[in-house]
């Protein structure tokens, strides 16, 4: 089979769901070479897989005792994280109405049993290169051009599914906002493209501060850039704001208009809480951004921080 993905390490997850050891063999057998392949023999644990692997494509039995397939299909597209994994359905159903129904539940194809193996082969691999083609593009459009950290868009949908998470996980969840001392002056004295290469190292320095996966970096607009750190306590979300802070300044950058330092700097404000039901995010950003506008009013390059009680 022909590799999927450009980079060789990069191989695409395969998830096989059926009730049936005999049929996962079967298909396991065919892609265990080119895919990391999970297998389910149930619903309940194929939307478990789902939830914790990401596949970039689901093979889909869909009749099964407890929670059949279709119901497994109307489940993952209904959860924001889960609902653009493509699903083929491959039942030995092979009635128009059964091909139909599976279409409209969200599924990208549908393959009768019993399987023929270069059928299946040439159709796994066409939606493979079609997710990977749409991770590609969707990963384009989420990417700050200047700075090569994440966008305001991806900042939106992050901030959004992480206070989810964390208020069902009854975690904390921290965020910090940063701003470059004295932008607009650094801009005036060395010009507009020294000031993106300024922008463009310092989020490459706030990147290498944050370690974990699904810790977030992104360009909130302008010279301002954001951090989202998911369960993340107070006390950790300030030392790594204190890190942010030393890192930018190690960089050297000269800034001789700042009234506060020959390198440019920056202000940090963190704020942290664990989500409530009744509350949105917007209240974090909103108590970040204050203890932003109190580090930069304080005398700037400095860390302010607050730590939100949810009651």
């Amino acid at each position: 089979m022909k590799t999927w993905l450009p980079h060789p390490h990069n191989r695409p997850k395969l998830l096989i769901v059926d009730d049936q050891l005999t049929n996962i063999r079967v298909l396991h057998e065919l892609f265990r070479e080119d895919c990391d392949v999970f297998m389910a023999t149930s619903g309940e644990q194929a939307i478990t897989v789902c939830q914790t692997q990401l596949p970039d494509l689901i093979l889909l039995d869909v009749v099964m005792d407890g929670v059949d397939g279709h119901e497994v299909c109307r489940r993952l597209k209904a959860a924001p994280a889960t609902q653009d994994i493509p699903i083929i359905f491959i039942t030995a159903k092979q009635q128009d109405t059964d091909e139909v129904l599976g279409l409209e539940l969200g599924a990208v194809d549908f393959i009768s049993k019993p399987i023929n193996p270069v059928v299946v082969k040439a159709r796994v691999r066409t939606h493979l290169t079609l997710k990977l083609q749409y991770d590609l593009l969707r990963s384009i459009a989420l990417v700050d051009g200047l700075t090569g950290v994440a966008n305001r868009r991806k900042f939106d949908e992050d901030i959004s599914a992480d206070w989810r998470q964390c208020f069902r996980e009854q975690k904390p969840l921290s965020l910090i906002m940063a701003d470059v001392d004295f932008f607009k002056r650094y801009n005036d004295r060395y010009g507009h493209q020294a000031g993106d290469d300024c922008l463009s190292s310092v989020a490459q320095a706030l990147s290498k501060t944050v370690r974990r996966p699904y810790d977030l970096v992104a360009r909130y607009g302008g010279e301002e850039f954001a951090c989202i750190l998911p369960k993340t306590d107070h006390s950790g979300a300030v030392e790594i704001a204190e890190k942010m802070q030393k890192h930018v300044r190690a960089l050297g950058i000269e800034h001789s208009a700042s009234d506060i330092d020959r390198v440019v700097t920056i202000s940090l404000g963190v704020a942290t809480m664990t989500p409530t039901g009744d509350l949105e995010f917007k209240v974090l950003i909103e108590a970040a951004d204050k203890q932003l506008y109190k580090a930069k009013k304080t005398g700037r390059a400095r860390v302010c921080s607050v730590a939100m009680s949810s009651t």
